[in-house]
């Protein structure tokens, strides 16, 4: 009994560890037929060490055990900072630090796998920055690759893309996050613009001279005006009373002579005899006019 009660022990044992072999090399078997690929990315069949050119899209995918492999290939938008330097148009040594956003095409990514496996990166696109900024700063000076900054980065990104499309990478956006000259030539950016503040300073200054002295000269023309103004007002008014004043008494004397009489005349002259006659009045001729209780007799 207690032989049968080891050998049925012994071969649920077995048993046992046959059922777990068998669900480890299903396991593996799975696991080998099986490849996941995550979004974004691209699955290159691998085949016996061969690149077949086909590739595998996101999701998961079939493949042949042990002989298949899939190369998850990166298609994500991706950034790479890259430090260079160049000489300017007009000889200026410029240091300059570019950042670069790519990403690999999902169509080219077998091709990019078996020219240049994972490390397309150190091998194309970092030199592609270097020749493609040293070749655009060439064509500016010093002071244009500060102020044309722009244009300078739009024209680097269009050269590195010429140069990187054909190895299935493709430039989404570059910066040029920062320009360092030479100390010599700082120096030098500084001195021109302190001069040029100073010359602003001195303009602004001027200006502000020119300002005051105008108000001034307005200020003086204005109270000038204002004095000839109150001036000829008063002569105005003086000359216009001197008018009426002679009106007045032309029409004054107007309306006395009118009122001299003959009448009138003589008796004013009444009332103011005193009661002497003339005894003789002598003119330019030898007549003499002689005046006797109001008559005239002329003497000869």
């Amino acid at each position: 009994m207690e032989q049968k009660e080891k050998k049925g022990a012994g071969a649920k044992v077995r048993g046992i560890v046959i059922t777990v072999v068998l669900l480890i090399i299903v396991s593996i078997l799975v696991r080998n037929c099986i490849t996941v690929v995550p979004s974004g990315y691209t699955g290159v069949i691998v085949t016996l060490g061969k690149v077949t050119g086909e590739t595998f899209a996101d999701g998961m995918h079939f493949k042949a055990p042990f002989v298949t492999r899939v190369e998850i290939m990166d298609n994500q938008i991706q950034k790479s900072e890259v430090e260079t330097s160049a000489v300017s148009k007009d000889m200026q040594t410029v240091a300059s630090s570019l950042a670069v956003n790519y990403h690999l095409s999902a169509e080219q990514s077998a091709d990019v796998y078996k020219t240049l496996g994972n490390g397309y990166v150190d091998k194309i696109l970092s030199p592609a920055v270097h020749e493609a900024t040293k070749a655009v700063m060439a064509k500016y000076s010093a002071e244009q690759l500060i102020t044309q900054r722009s244009a300078v980065s739009i024209e680097i990104h269009d050269a590195l893309t010429a140069k990187v499309s054909e190895y299935g990478l493709i430039v989404d956006e570059l910066n040029i996050t920062n320009f360092d000259f030479s100390a010599e030539y700082n120096a030098a950016i500084e001195a021109k613009q302190v001069a040029e503040q100073n010359k602003i300073k001195a303009n602004t200054e001027k200006e502000q001279r020119v300002i005051e002295a105008e108000a001034a000269a307005s200020e003086r023309t204005i109270a000038a005006k204002a004095e000839a103004d109150a001036i000829r007002a008063k002569a105005t008014a003086e000359a216009e009373a001197i008018k009426v004043k002679a009106d007045a008494e032309a029409e004054a004397n107007r309306k006395i002579a009118q009122s001299l009489t003959d009448e009138v005349l003589r008796n004013k002259s009444i009332e103011k005899w005193d009661g002497q006659y003339p005894r003789m009045v002598a003119g330019d001729s030898t007549d003499m006019l002689i005046s006797i209780n109001g008559e005239e007799q002329t003497a000869q």
